[in-house]
């Protein structure tokens, strides 16, 4: 229409399908321990790290030791490892958002993890914490093929759930434990809070009960009583 090669556009009334989003379901305690316990030894830091930090995949596998502060119990996410598009290569870059750049508390049963994995493993190249036998970046394609896939079937969870799962658990646990929308949103480096709530609005506990509660609270005081 620009090039006035055309008078109108054909598609200008066409109404594209509306997209629906799957609901999250996240992995329960029991499955995760199945998960773990089904890895090799050396992944199961991995996947404890993972679970207790929400980080993305490429945020886990670009993890170096200088980025953990075990006084602290903290870890700096500011950037994640990609394999070179067409190479054997790798490089660091940033973060999938600027909200992703953040300090993440580390809980104690993931500090322990990572203890026993650099006492166990030490690092590879750069520091990195997680690498494969050889000691080189872990690589989303061949860590599902080898790795993911085959303890997913021996753990015996069902089809499709992914390393992506193990940020919905975290989510899931936040929530579970009484966070707000805007704390799981920081912890998760969502860009905003719908896209939190677009995501696990449906985990969140239903409100009727707590308002029933706060009512009953206050009415049924002794000045209130009939």
């Amino acid at each position: 229409m620009r090039d006035r090669r055309i008078p109108s556009n054909p598609c200008e009334a066409t109404r594209l399908p509306r997209k629906t989003r799957r609901q999250v379901v996240p992995l329960t305690v029991a499955e995760l321990g199945d998960l773990v316990a089904a890895l090799p030894e050396r992944m199961r830091g991995l996947i404890l790290f993972t679970a207790g930090t929400g980080l993305r995949q490429g945020e886990a596998f670009g993890l170096t030791v200088d980025r953990i502060d075990f006084t602290a119990r903290t870890v700096q996410v500011d950037r994640q490892l990609q394999t070179i598009t067409g190479g054997d290569g790798w490089e660091f870059r940033p973060p999938k958002t600027t909200a992703s750049e953040q300090t993440v508390p580390m809980p104690k049963v993931t500090m322990d993890a990572l203890r026993a994995h650099l006492e166990a493993f030490g690092t590879g190249e750069h520091g990195l914490v997680f690498t494969d036998a050889a000691g080189e970046p872990l690589r989303r394609s061949s860590f599902g093929q080898s790795v993911w896939h085959p303890a997913r079937k021996r753990a015996g969870l069902r089809e499709g759930v992914t390393f992506h799962d193990l940020r919905h658990f975290y989510a899931s646990l936040l929530i579970r434990h009484g966070e707000s929308v805007k704390v799981v949103q920081s912890r998760l480096g969502h860009a905003s809070a719908s896209e939190t709530l677009d995501t696990y609005s449906h985990l969140w506990p239903d409100s009727d009960d707590t308002t029933r509660a706060a009512v009953d609270a206050v009415m049924t005081a002794p000045p209130m009583s009939a």
